[in-house]
């Protein structure tokens, strides 16, 4: 993750107002024949949201060109909460969500991921941004203690069992959690609309997410 990142979550009653996805990079040649051989430019997909639908008021107004002003536009990465898709499992998150690895007796350290799908090509999400506080683990399906058992990084969704904890071997280690995606500003410049002087209005305010 890049250091030009603020730990700072964007405001979330005007980012439940945005628009936006996940972005896939497919490369599709079509051969002689019209068959077509397709591969994938990215291993994992990158969201993308236009925030200015969620602005519906002069206060949220100035409130985003504060928040776009300190993060010196595309500058500063920062959190965003996706209301479609910031948890885990259900609304509520469980430690048997998502499986994190298995123990052998020696291993401490376990990346959050969060799978989409089953049956045919299952991919696993790095998450790398949790929110404080939400993280449950379980290993073996025994829910262990955070900062007893387990610590977690909340700037790098990196599971940490402290010395003597570590799972045993052939244990599944799992997890539930809440998160957010980091991300930064795609635009230097926004445009602000003032002609209306009651109801001004920023049509375009770009957000992409950041690898890591």
């Amino acid at each position: 993750m890049p250091a030009a990142f603020h730990e700072v979550l964007f405001p979330l009653d005007i980012a439940l107002g945005a628009r936006g996805g996940p972005e896939r990079r497919t490369e599709i040649v079509t051969t002689g024949s019209g068959r077509e051989q397709r591969n994938a430019r990215w291993a994992h997909a990158r969201r993308r949201w236009n925030a200015g639908y969620g602005v519906k008021s002069v206060a949220a107004l100035s409130q985003v060109v504060s928040f776009f002003e300190e993060r010196r536009g595309r500058l500063y990465g920062f959190r965003w909460r996706d209301r479609l898709d910031h948890c885990s499992g259900g609304a509520t998150p469980a430690p048997d969500d998502q499986w994190l690895g298995t123990g052998d007796g020696m291993a401490a350290s376990f990346q959050l991921v969060k799978r989409y799908g089953a049956d045919h090509a299952p991919y696993a999400r790095p998450i790398a941004k949790p929110v404080a506080g939400s993280v449950r683990v379980a290993v073996g399906g025994q829910e262990k203690v955070a900062g007893v058992d387990y610590d977690c990084d909340v700037t790098t969704g990196l599971v940490v069992f402290r010395a003597g904890h570590e799972p045993a071997a052939a244990a599944a280690v799992t997890a539930g959690f809440l998160f957010d995606v980091p991300v930064r500003f795609d635009s230097d410049f926004l445009e602000v609309d003032l002609t209306s002087f009651a109801a001004g209005e920023i049509q375009s305010i770009p957000i992409v997410e950041i690898g890591f």
